[in-house]
């Protein structure tokens, strides 16, 4: 992924947290957020409720409770990078 206007942020493709989550979430004028992870996506745990699901996308929702997750295109191969915004955090709009 090249630089990108989104990056003036501070915050980058290899923030933690919900500065990651944000990030991701409005990169690219927020075309990155919904974009297919390939491979069709990651298996991983929710970090809020344990349960099990795949990250589909850049920016998504455990099933199961709604705890927001995402992870950066460079660094998307694996699981172990997908990052978690905290409880109660709620997307905007």
């Amino acid at each position: 992924m090249g630089s990108c206007s989104s990056c003036g942020s501070g915050a980058g493709p290899f923030a933690e947290g919900v500065e990651l989550v944000e990030f991701v979430y409005e990169a690219h004028g927020g075309g990155l957020r919904n974009r297919p992870i390939s491979g069709g996506g990651l298996q991983t745990h929710c970090q809020g409720c344990e349960a099990e699901f795949i990250l589909k996308t850049f920016v998504g929702k455990c099933p199961h409770c709604g705890g927001v997750h995402a992870v950066s295109p460079p660094r998307s191969n694996d699981a172990a990078n997908i990052q978690y915004a905290g409880q109660g955090y709620r997307l905007p709009g």
